[in-house]
């Protein structure tokens, strides 16, 4: 079919205006927000709304250390912890969306009832820490890619395996480097398998089959005796 120079001119409008709905509405939804008093917040962002923002997610459980009005890494996986425990979109940023989920007080279910243990939820990608049968933290964490690779004169299958283990060997300090990359004080509770801090945690499943979190949430856990040798790990 032959395609006319008015068709071309007519689809080119059409695209126009489709972009230019999706930038009005983008800009609608900011100016919605900072009418509202809840200024968007993306990565980088300063000021008293963060330190508002950062307050409440902690007092939710969405551990992003000390307030101190940065919008930085250990933030925004805050953001997204929250935002996967609601099965929102994962943007990483405070939307007006993402400020009615805290407003709402959104926390995940855990399955623990009783005693302490950290489960990990692969559906929603967030890891749970429970003491004495309570949520204490939700972290944002990614596990298995799902993707093949190749390691050990074999090809494997990156995937985190479930099902309840305990945390039998623990790296002393540090980063351990290994054939997959480097890790930052892996707890291991099964075989290779090891909940880890990185530098990469992105808000989607993309290690080789252990459970990712930032340095700084592994440096808190193990502060404050939450991988501990003998900890029970569940995955589902």
């Amino acid at each position: 079919m032959e395609i006319t120079g008015h068709e071309i001119t007519r689809r080119g409008a059409i695209a126009a205006s489709v972009g230019a709905s999706v930038v009005g509405a983008s800009a609608l939804a900011t100016t919605s927000a900072e009418a509202a008093g809840r200024p968007v917040l993306v990565l980088g962002s300063k000021g008293s709304a963060v330190t508002t923002a950062q307050t409440r997610l902690n007092a939710l459980g969405y551990w992003c250390g000390t307030p101190d009005g940065t919008f930085g890494h250990v933030t925004q996986q805050a953001v997204w912890a929250l935002q996967k425990s609601a099965g929102a979109r994962r943007s990483g940023r405070f939307d007006l969306s993402t400020w009615g989920l805290l407003e709402r007080g959104v926390k995940p279910r855990p399955k623990t009832t009783s005693g302490t243990a950290i489960e990990v939820d692969l559906a929603k990608q967030i890891l749970m820490v429970i003491g004495n049968g309570k949520l204490v933290y939700t972290l944002n964490t990614s596990t298995g890619s799902g993707e093949r690779y190749y390691s050990g004169g074999a090809w494997k299958t990156a995937r985190t395996p479930s099902g309840s283990y305990s945390i039998y060997y623990r790296w002393p300090n540090g980063w351990q480097n290994g054939s997959l990359g480097a890790m930052w004080r892996p707890t291991y509770w099964k075989g290779d398998f090891a909940i880890h801090g990185s530098q990469s945690i992105p808000p989607y499943p993309a290690s080789h089959g252990c459970c990712r979190v930032s340095t700084a949430a592994q440096d808190m856990l193990w502060a404050q005796s939450w991988v501990n040798i003998g900890r029970k790990v569940w995955l589902y």
